[in-house]
């Protein structure tokens, strides 16, 4: 394992120690006060928890260089964990619905103390903090799982705040209120999942990840290209592959014309950041007709 998968793998079980430290805290002291919405946001860090747990799946996985069947390597599994871990939070959202709808006539009053905001306040503070460092070290190691698994803790936040102000609405006579903000929490979780799904999707399917013409640009700055086209570009952040088809003179000598693709794939990976690979095809550009 490189030293960035090993980077990510120790920030998952630091952010997985503390995520169900987190969810333990709010589930156990919910049961014991019968609110639905502190137990909803609990098993919602819960998820957190399992995630990173997927997340360390799939770095392991990714982490394994290129070998006969995966000559390109293995990085789409981070990507297929991050998808994982959205399936996982749009199915926990639908059982916390499921639970919130049970609730609605149940006569079950929740008990609101003080010790419930101190709960709340203090893992909503780890909450903030996880986040935050998962996502600053999710952007600088070019990870999608930590990226995606910072989104998933930073709804947690926003949870958290509903469910104290659904603490204060049960305090001041209004218990109503309580499985209808654990159904509201449902929506962001499931959200979530939607956005964390849409941006692995780009990835798993191919999406271009650098304008056309940008890569035009760089490469027909590059003295004895004629012109350039078919360019694609696909991959993730900081792993991305481009091909493309390089025009030069017709009489250029095969040396000349190896030199100048040799020149381009430098180009383009001192423009791009994360260009891992540059695929070029030499062909001669058509001649002018004469005059």
């Amino acid at each position: 394992m490189d030293e960035r998968y090993r980077k990510i793998k120790n920030i998952l079980l630091q952010v997985l120690f503390l995520n169900l430290a987190v969810s333990f805290a709010k589930i156990i002291y919910g049961m014991s006060t019968n609110t639905l919405s502190m137990q909803s946001d609990g098993y919602h860090s819960l998820f957190d928890g399992v995630s990173n747990i997927v997340g360390l799946i799939g770095i392991q996985a990714a982490s394994k260089p290129p070998d006969t069947e995966h000559p390109y390597g293995h990085r789409k599994f981070e990507t297929m964990a991050s998808v994982f871990i959205a399936v996982l939070l749009m199915f926990a959202g639908f059982n916390i619905v499921n639970s919130a709808l049970g609730r609605f006539g149940s006569g079950i009053i929740p008990e609101v103390t003080t010790f419930s905001f101190l709960v709340m306040i203090g893992t909503m503070a780890i909450n903030y903090m996880v986040t935050t460092y998962e996502h600053r070290n999710g952007v600088k190691l070019q990870s999608e799982v930590l990226i995606a698994d910072s989104m998933h803790t930073r709804s947690d936040i926003y949870v958290s705040l509903s469910v104290i102000l659904g603490l204060i609405a049960i305090k001041a006579g209004f218990p109503v209120l309580d499985p209808i903000i654990a159904i509201i929490i449902s929506g962001i979780i499931v959200y979530t999942g939607i956005r964390i799904i849409m941006t692995s999707s780009s990835v798993l399917c191919d999406t271009s990840q650098i304008n056309a013409q940008e890569i035009h640009n760089v490469v027909c700055e590059v003295e004895g290209v004629i012109g350039c086209h078919n360019i694609r570009s696909r991959g993730s952040a900081g792993h991305i592959y481009i091909d493309l088809h390089v025009e030069v003179h017709p009489t250029m000598p095969t040396l000349m014309s190896h030199d100048i693709a040799d020149t381009v794939e430098f180009r383009l990976k001192q423009h791009f950041d994360g260009v891992q690979d540059v695929i070029i095809h030499i062909e001669p550009a058509p001649l002018e007709p004469a005059s």
